[in-house]
C-alpha cells in the first residue's frame, strides 16, 4: 500500500513539471490589488453608511412631534458603539429653562404645559403669565375687572361643590342596587381625571384664556360709544366687554338708560376702550379730590347724566377764565376763585353745552333735568389720557 502510494505522488509531481506554466502578467497582480483595495473600501462605506443610516434613524425618532422630554438613551446596534444619554430640557438648568419660558408667546405656552406634568407646573405659574396680560390686556383691564373675575370664579367654584354634592346624593341612590366599591372607584376616577386635565380657576392662565376665548365678560370703558353717536362724542361711557378673536374687536353691552333697554355695539376696536381710570360705580358720584388744584387750561373728565335714573359717563374738558379776567396769565386770579369755568370746546359758542360752573369748595352734583347733571371731576396729569380725548375729537363742532 505505501509503495502505491508512493508511485501514485512520484507520477503526479513529473505531469506538473511537463505542463507548460508561465508566470501571470503584471496586469494581473494589479488587478489582485485593486479588487483587494476595492473590497477593502467597499466594507468601510457599507460600515460608514450604516452608521450614518443608524444615526439618522435616531435622530428622526427624536424630531419635536414625536419628542419625549424624559431623559432617554439610544442604544446603537453598529459592534463597538457604546449606549449614550441625551440631554432633554428638562435637564437644562432651571434659570435657561426659565428664560426659555419667559420667550414663549401665550400658544406655544400652552402647548408646552401639555408636555408633561413637570412642564405643566411650570407653563401656569402666575408670573409667566402677569407679563402677557399686561402687554395685551394691560389698557383694558384695572381693578374693577379683577375684582369682578374674582366674583365669576367665587360662583364658578360655589356651582362646583353644589353640581358635586348633586352628584354624591345620586351615587348614594345607586349604591343601593350597585356594589358600593364599584361606584367608589369609579366616581373616584372620574374627580382624578378632571383634576388632571382642569385649568386652576384663580390662575392668571385662567383669566388670560377667557377673555382671549371672549367666554368672560368684563368690565371696562368705551370711548364715543354707540358707533360715535353725536350725543356721546368726547364721552366714556361703562359697559361690559367680550373679545372676539375671530375680528379682534369687542361687543359692548351698555348699562341701560332710564326705561331703555340694554344697547349692544359690536366691531369696536382697541383703540376705543380703557380701564375705568377711578373706582365708582357708574350711579354713584365720585367725590373730587382736585378741585383745589384746578388753573384755567386744565384738562378735566367730569360726570354727566341725563337725568338721575342714567347712569353717569365721563366727558372731556378744559379749565377756563372767568368772565371777569382777560386771560392774561400774568394776572389771572381764576384759580383763587370759588367758581371753576369748565369749557367743552366740541360745542358751537352760544350753545348750552359749550360750558358750565362749579363751585370749588362745595361742589357735589349739580344741574337740573333740562341741562343734565354735572358730578365729580377728574384732573388728567397724564399726557397718554389727553392724547387720546384729542385723537377722538370730532371733526364737525356740534351744535
Amino acid at each position: 500500500m505505501v509503495l502505491y502510494y508512493f508511485i501514485t505522488c512520484i507520477s503526479f509531481i513529473f505531469f506538473l513539471k511537463s505542463l507548460p506554466l508561465k508566470p501571470l502578467p503584471p496586469w494581473a497582480c494589479e488587478m489582485r490589488l485593486v479588487s483587494l483595495s476595492f473590497c477593502k473600501e467597499l466594507s468601510i462605506f457599507s460600515i460608514s453608511k450604516l452608521i450614518k443610516n443608524r444615526l439618522w434613524f435616531g435622530f428622526l425618532c427624536r424630531i419635536p412631534s414625536k419628542m419625549s422630554l424624559k431623559r432617554k438613551t439610544l442604544t446603537s446596534k453598529v459592534e463597538n458603539v457604546e449606549e449614550t444619554q441625551e440631554l432633554s430640557v428638562l435637564d437644562l438648568p432651571d434659570l435657561v429653562l426659565e428664560c426659555i419660558l419667559e420667550r414663549l408667546p401665550p400658544p406655544a405656552l400652552c402647548n408646552m404645559s401639555g408636555v408633561c406634568s413637570s412642564l405643566r407646573e411650570r407653563c401656569l405659574s402666575d408670573h409667566l403669565w402677569e407679563k402677557h396680560m399686561k402687554t395685551k390686556w394691560g389698557r383694558v383691564i384695572g381693578s374693577v375687572a379683577y375684582r369682578e373675575w374674582q366674583w365669576h370664579i367665587a360662583t364658578k367654584t360655589h356651582l362646583g361643590s353644589l353640581k358635586q354634592g348633586k352628584q354624591k346624593g345620586l351615587m348614594r341612590l345607586l349604591s343601593l342596587g350597585w356594589p358600593f366599591s364599584w361606584i367608589r372607584s369609579k366616581s373616584d376616577f372620574d374627580i382624578s381625571s378632571k383634576q388632571r386635565s382642569s385649568l386652576p380657576v384663580d390662575s392668571i392662565m385662567a383669566l388670560y384664556l377667557s377673555l382671549e376665548t371672549g367666554s368672560f365678560w368684563f368690565p371696562a370703558q368705551v370711548y364715543n360709544r354707540e358707533n360715535g353717536h353725536v350725543g356721546f362724542m368726547l364721552s366714556c361711557y361703562d359697559a361690559e366687554l367680550s373679545y372676539d378673536p375671530h375680528t379682534d374687536t369687542f361687543q359692548a353691552r351698555y348699562l341701560p338708560h332710564g326705561r331703555r333697554a340694554i344697547a349692544i355695539e359690536n366691531g369696536i376696536p382697541w383703540e376705543r376702550l380703557r380701564a375705568p381710570p377711578v373706582d365708582t360705580r357708574p350711579h354713584d358720584l365720585h367725590i373730587s379730590d382736585s378741585l383745589t388744584e384746578l388753573h384755567p387750561g386744565d384738562h378735566i373728565e367730569i360726570q354727566w347724566r341725563r337725568n338721575k335714573e342714567f347712569p353717569y359717563g365721563w366727558w372731556y374738558g378744559v379749565v377756563g377764565h372767568l368772565e371777569s379776567c382777560d386771560g392774561n396769565h400774568n394776572y389771572c386770579l381764576c384759580h383763587r376763585s370759588d367758581t371753576v369755568v369748565l369749557e367743552f370746546n366740541q360745542y358751537t359758542p352760544g350753545s348750552r353745552w359749550r360750558h358750565t360752573t362749579i363751585n370749588r369748595k362745595d361742589h357735589r352734583e349739580e344741574g337740573n333735568e333740562a341741562d343734565g347733571f354735572y358730578g365729580g371731576i377728574r384732573k388728567l396729569n397724564s399726557e397718554y389720557e389727553i392724547s387720546m380725548w384729542k385723537h377722538l375729537w370730532p371733526s364737525e363742532v356740534l351744535e
